[in-house]
């Protein structure tokens, strides 16, 4: 894996800063496509993705074994080698079970690890920083914690996340709690790496001290989000504005409307023919009605 410089206002960031989310191809059948995932990641890749974040929410990580996860990561680095980093979701509602998906994925060929609060459970905040330290020792690997408390039920409370940041591996966060407030004070008092998971703030993020973004929309628009980080870099404020404010019809679509961003991602990407297949039960597909709206509003953003 190269790692892209640092510009003036950001440090080098420790995945690169352009990251997909991505989806895990299916066949018809709904077994682990290896070859379409391969295909899929290449595509990202060339579009401008530097890393690509495997069975996380998008890549519906709660519905897949675990050794398909293994062979995910396995298959994918294959197909992009050195060219992007591969980051592992290992995040479980179980501490032990999370210990050997970390274990495995560094096995498998992850460069990174990134693990969700245990869900369900809700464990209160020292129970959650004994569970991410356990993690981080468990391998050799980096770890990016992933604060989506939206779906877990549990936040990782800025405090947190500030003692954690003293950990030698605990080194980034996927930040999906709307709370910029907090990340602000997180990013003030640790050298946190700090990706956004919500696309609707990689400018605004990346524009106090973020890193870059572990995006859902990337899976089919690769081009437009890292033209909103290249124009920044470049001091050009008002075209990445621009850039951002284009995809927001989009993003919309795939991410407020209802439906989990994996069966929208599926379904645009099945609609152009890329790598998708059906999402997992207790996922369902997008209705035609959905999937046209999303096909719309590619191509009015693409055209």
């Amino acid at each position: 894996m190269t790692t892209p410089p640092a510009s003036p206002a950001h440090p080098a960031p420790p995945f690169g800063r352009a990251l997909c989310a991505m989806v895990t191809p299916f066949t018809a059948e709904g077994a682990l496509d290896l070859g379409g995932a391969q295909r899929l990641a290449d595509r990202l890749v060339a579009g401008g993705c530097d890393g690509l974040v495997l069975s996380g929410t998008t890549g519906e990580s709660p519905t897949t074994t675990d050794s398909e996860k293994s062979a995910l990561v396995r298959a994918v680095r294959e197909a992009v080698g050195a060219r992007a980093s591969i980051v592992a979701g290992i995040g479980t509602a179980d501490t032990r079970h999370s210990v050997e998906l970390a274990l495995a994925a560094e096995k498998a060929g992850a460069d990174a690890l990134l693990a969700v609060a245990p869900y369900y459970s809700r464990p209160p905040q020292d129970a959650l920083e004994a569970h991410f330290r356990e993690l981080a020792d468990a391998s050799g690997l980096p770890l990016a914690l992933y604060d989506i408390p939206g779906r877990t039920g549990v936040r990782i409370e800025p405090e947190t996340m500030i003692r954690l940041a003293g950990h030698p591996r605990i080194v980034a966060v996927k930040d999906c709690a709307y709370d910029l407030m907090g990340t602000q004070k997180v990013l003030a008092r640790t050298g946190l790496a700090y990706y956004t998971g919500c696309d609707e703030y990689v400018l605004a993020l990346y524009a106090l001290g973020g890193t870059g973004y572990m995006s859902t929309v990337a899976n089919v628009i690769p081009r437009q989000f890292r033209a909103v980080i290249d124009a920044f870099d470049a001091g050009e404020s008002t075209e990445a504005a621009r850039c951002q404010r284009r995809t927001l019809q989009l993003t919309e679509l795939m991410m407020a409307s209802g439906l989990p961003g994996a069966v929208t991602a599926k379904a645009l990407l099945g609609a152009l023919g890329l790598p998708s297949g059906p999402v997992r039960a207790p996922l369902r597909p997008a209705d035609r009605e959905s999937t046209d709206g999303l096909l719309a509003a590619y191509e009015e953003l693409t055209m």
